[in-house]
């Protein structure tokens, strides 16, 4: 018997543990090393989703090792009003990677970092109505929440006062269409605005966006989107905020993924990748928005803010971004990820679209629909092959969202080979070879 089944641990586990959304793997995970996980079998399973998207140096990377025990000898963690050199030390190199951004807040998740973005641009502008994108995912705390639209927003009572969505742009599926059927988002994206100016109270505050929806099915801004965002923003005079949790420190193949649009955003969130698997998240911005949002008192005085032993991790992983040239890995590797995916998109119609950039991209698993093309979101196929993927060694995970369900998102480490990168399509062709012969 496989020592996943353990019943001891699944009955304590179903007895005391709160369910927090989807279903738990069926395995016991023991260990995790690279680019794998391995369960109590010690059977090997290739991490695709970079644990939840975050272990970007993979696992267990010896300068992460060495640093987390270096510097929890010295000091962990501090009294709030106190300061160290590993939090003073990554302010400043984030500075230097993000000119213009020069002033940071280093606290411990993407929802708090968000809540803090949110916050500073409220007091900054005097306003407080928030727009986000409807296939949104910010957090699953307070304003965070109010300006997630990619699910969780029913039964919980009423979201934040000014909470605003415009739809997220959407190549595979567009609402609004060039004369040859292409996307186009510069009027979509007119039509939502002049929505958002007709409902707004004239107190507009901040846009928060993503630049891939992640949980919203793996969708791209489009080049261009972001700039015609920020003069939206900035005929208004909201504030940008871009959430850059999973798209930061390298994974688009670029060290942010504004940066391919020339796009400084006035705040900038991280998490994620910037702690590779640890509590590390920031909140970068400007000089003048810091400065004015001290004179205006702002608060967010918080247990883990400003700690030291994250911070140090967070200085490890900029220094093993550069060192191992990661940035560059990502758009190579990223590259063969996709053309790896392309010709899988080739032999199978149900995968309808491959997107993404870096070692971020999405596949869309589909059906064919009414009109006898393949394009409906198939849930129970990409599901199939979700299962049929974990049997075979390989950890993707799928949107099961109501309208996006059917997309995996890939996001392997950045430290990921490519003989792995070639395991990980294998598995996923015999995947769906698997979960099609069992319809």
């Amino acid at each position: 018997m496989s020592r996943n089944a353990d019943p001891k641990f699944w009955d304590a586990a179903k007895k005391h543990l709160i369910r927090y959304g989807g279903t738990f793997e069926p395995a016991i995970i023991e260990r995790a090393k690279g680019s794998f996980v391995y369960d109590a079998d010690d059977r090997p399973i290739l991490d695709f989703t970079s644990g939840q998207m975050s272990a970007l140096l993979g696992h267990g990377h010896p300068k992460i090792v060495e640093t987390v025990q270096n510097q929890v000898e010295k000091v962990a963690h501090l009294f709030s009003g106190m300061l160290s050199r590993p939090v003073v030390t990554l302010a400043e190199r984030l500075a230097e990677l993000a000119p213009g951004l020069d002033r940071v807040l280093l606290v411990s998740t993407g929802a708090e970092s968000n809540e803090a973005a949110i916050r500073m641009a409220k007091l900054v502008t005097g306003k407080h109505e928030i727009v986000a994108f409807s296939k949104s995912w910010h957090g699953m705390t307070g304003v965070a929440a109010s300006a997630t639209y990619s699910a969780g927003r029913k039964g919980y009572g009423p979201a934040a006062v000014g909470s605003f969505a415009i739809p997220a742009p959407n190549a595979f599926r567009p609402r609004f269409r060039h004369a040859d059927g292409s996307l186009d988002w510069q009027t979509e994206l007119d039509d939502a605005f002049n929505l958002v100016d007709s409902q707004s109270t004239g107190n507009l505050a901040a846009f928060i966006a993503e630049p891939i929806l992640s949980s919203g099915g793996m969708l791209p801004l489009p080049k261009g989107y972001l700039a015609a965002l920020k003069q939206k923003c900035v005929e208004r005079g909201m504030l940008l905020i871009l959430d850059e949790a999973q798209t930061g420190v390298g994974r688009t193949g670029d060290m942010f993924a504004f940066e391919r649009d020339g796009v400084t955003p006035d705040i900038m969130t991280l998490s994620k990748t910037i702690g590779a698997g640890l509590p590390l998240a920031a909140v970068m911005t400007t000089a003048a928005i810091e400065d004015a949002a001290h004179e205006r008192g702002f608060l967010f005085y918080t247990t883990h803010v400003s700690d030291p032993l994250p911070a140090a991790v967070g200085v490890t992983v900029l220094d093993v971004v550069r060192d191992e040239k990661l940035v560059d890995r990502a758009r190579t590797s990223g590259q063969k990820l996709f053309d790896g995916l392309s010709k899988l998109k080739d032999r199978y119609d149900c995968i309808g679209d491959v997107r993404g950039r870096g070692l971020m991209l999405g596949v869309e698993i589909v059906k064919r629909g009414a009109d006898g093309q393949f394009w409906e979101p198939d849930h129970d196929l990409g599901a199939a092959i979700a299962t049929e993927a974990f049997k075979n060694g390989l950890s993707m995970n799928i949107v099961k969202l109501p309208g996006m369900g059917g997309v995996f998102r890939i996001a392997p480490p950045l430290t990921i080979s490519d003989e792995e990168l070639d395991l990980g399509l294998s598995i996923i062709a015999k995947s769906i070879d698997g979960a099609l012969s069992g319809q």
